[in-house]
């Protein structure tokens, strides 16, 4: 009966005002852009909307680490994956202004690749290799300007919970734009939201920062070594 009444409460209550809660917050993010052509406007109400998703759902978040964030300059910031609840605690949780790595295919969505635009998120063309390329070295110059920038590195969520294989694209823009990786992992989202359902349960949810990784002097030659000690040092937040 328990179990019934929450997954009725998901369908019932949680889904429409999550859909509310879009809609009205990117309205106004909509409204925004026409005056503020910086993203950082949008970027604000992002982050309201993220926290207002968490209240009516019922999610507390934790940070750990929180002092390793890097908030005067240039970072790549990388995470775990494993629900869609992810980006909302991660919006709602990191008080700095950043901007998220995504895919092409997104900024083509009516309202959504709108809103994608004027926050001024980046584009990755993953259509061939040579797009893909472009689409990170562009990426790496904003980085290399100052701003720091958010990467799902596995690419996609994990149906496991297990932590996948990374994508090479957040540690080449590291290394071309020589700033440092911010590891973290999420704890908890996979529970309270697992990717193959829509039943969402109120609940705690960890974020872990791990210190960050220098990369000051690398080449793209060590772009694979550098992925593999941000996968290990996650691995280590995870078992924690």
């Amino acid at each position: 009966m328990k179990e019934w009444f929450s997954r009725a409460r998901s369908v019932g209550i949680y889904a429409p005002l999550y859909a509310l809660a879009t809609v009205g917050y990117g309205a106004a993010s909509m409204a925004c852009s026409r005056f503020d052509t910086s993203g950082a406007r949008q970027h604000r109400i992002a982050r309201a909307w993220a926290r207002m998703l968490l209240r009516i759902a019922g999610t507390r978040v934790t940070v750990e680490g929180g002092e390793n964030l890097i908030r005067n300059g240039g970072s790549v910031m990388v995470c775990n994956h494993l629900s869609y609840l992810d980006v909302p605690v991660l919006f709602a949780v990191l008080d700095l202004q950043f901007r998220i790595l995504a895919k092409k295919g997104l900024f083509k969505i009516p309202f959504l690749g709108g809103h994608l635009r004027r926050c001024q998120h980046l584009p990755v063309d993953q259509s061939n290799p040579r797009a893909a390329l472009r689409s990170l070295y562009t990426s790496a110059e904003s980085v290399a300007g100052g701003l720091p920038l958010f990467v799902f590195p596995e690419g996609g969520r994990s149906f496991s919970g297990a932590l996948q294989t990374f994508a090479a694209g957040a540690f080449y823009i590291a290394v071309q734009a020589q700033v440092p990786i911010v590891p973290m992992v999420l704890v908890g989202t996979f529970e309270l939201l697992p990717p193959a359902t829509a039943h969402l349960r109120p609940g705690v949810v960890r974020l872990i920062v791990g210190p960050p990784i220098a990369t000051k002097g690398m080449t793209r030659a060590d772009v694979p070594a550098l992925s593999e000690r941000t996968r290990a040092a996650m691995a280590e937040y995870l078992a924690r």
